[in-house]
């Protein structure tokens, strides 16, 4: 099995170079802070796949919704980094930080992107990682699909799964697995942050074999198209919002490509939650049920 492929080795290059503006997250208070892990992996192809999962129906935020591993921060001190780890290994048991990998397997932290703004308030980092398999003993890669079968939290998380890294900028299913390539994407603009935001909508193909769900939960990961050739029978989850949004801006900067499809140009909210904080909004004290309206993104704009 090959390592990354030469298109994969460039555009983790590209990240690595990645470097962001000054980033918000560090000013607003521990209340207010999360991150996620975007791990990305080689396929047997050399191809780059993204781990992605299903949240639990009985969480109170964003239930039953496609997500990015990862959640709020512990401490101050807590790095980005160190919380999507952690949240991680809560959510999929990838090991923490402080924990080895059964052999081949590393992960290298590749860079941050700059901080986005959850519905909830919450400033939201992503971390990017790589999940190294490679064997310099036997020259092969393991394989991550097989090697390390996640550990799932049934509580707070329905189902894991992969999706083709790259495919996050096309219209359309770029590999040949039988479904309808058209299926892919959906997309639409609206309103949002007092601007045109653009909506991206990924339905991406679940085979059996690659999607882990715990026993507990078989009946939850239903944010799905059904086959309709086998009805009931899974054959894609639905990824959209501020994961397909963090998503589409990785991939842009890993390949250096514009997504076929139309997209906003601007990577993240640093500026927006400069403004929110001017105005006292990302206070340390969040009320439950706490959402940001387009009044208050209104207020925040006036604000010079």
């Amino acid at each position: 099995m090959p390592r990354l492929n030469a298109v994969s080795q460039t555009a983790v290059d590209r990240l690595r170079s990645f470097k962001p503006p000054p980033t918000n997250y560090d000013t607003v208070p521990l209340s207010r802070r999360a991150a996620v892990l975007v791990l990305l992996y080689a396929d047997s192809q050399g191809d780059l796949r993204v781990v992605l999962t299903i949240r639990a129906k009985t969480l109170s935020s964003y239930a039953g919704q496609a997500a990015l591993p990862g959640g709020k921060a512990d401490s101050l001190e807590e790095t980005p980094f160190q919380t999507a780890r952690r949240e991680a290994h809560e959510e999929i048991g990838l090991a923490d930080i402080d924990q080895p990998l059964p052999q081949p397997f590393t992960v290298e932290h590749i860079c941050e992107l700059p901080a986005h703004l959850a519905k909830t308030e919450l400033v939201v980092r992503p971390c990017v990682a790589l999940l190294h398999s490679y064997d310099e003993k036997t020259g092969q890669n393991a394989d991550p699909e097989v090697s390390l079968i996640p550990k799932l939290d049934a509580r707070e998380v329905a189902a894991v799964f992969t999706a083709p890294f790259h495919n996050l900028l096309r219209m359309s299913d770029e590999d040949d697995w039988g479904g309808n390539p058209a299926d892919w994407y959906q997309g639409a603009w609206t309103e949002w942050h007092q601007s045109n935001f653009r909506m991206h909508q990924f339905f991406v193909p679940i085979r059996p074999q690659s999607v882990v769900i715990p026993r507990t939960r078989q009946n939850e990961a239903d944010n799905t198209l059904e086959s309709k050739e086998k009805p009931g029978i899974v054959t894609r989850y639905r990824v959209f919002g501020m994961t397909a949004r963090m998503l589409v801006d990785i991939a842009r900067i890993a390949y250096a490509e514009e997504p076929e499809f139309e997209y906003n140009s601007q990577i993240g909210d640093e500026h927006l939650i400069a403004q929110l904080l001017k105005m006292g909004r990302l206070s340390s004290f969040r009320k439950s049920g706490d959402i940001l309206t387009r009044e208050d993104v209104k207020k925040a704009a006036k604000l010079s």
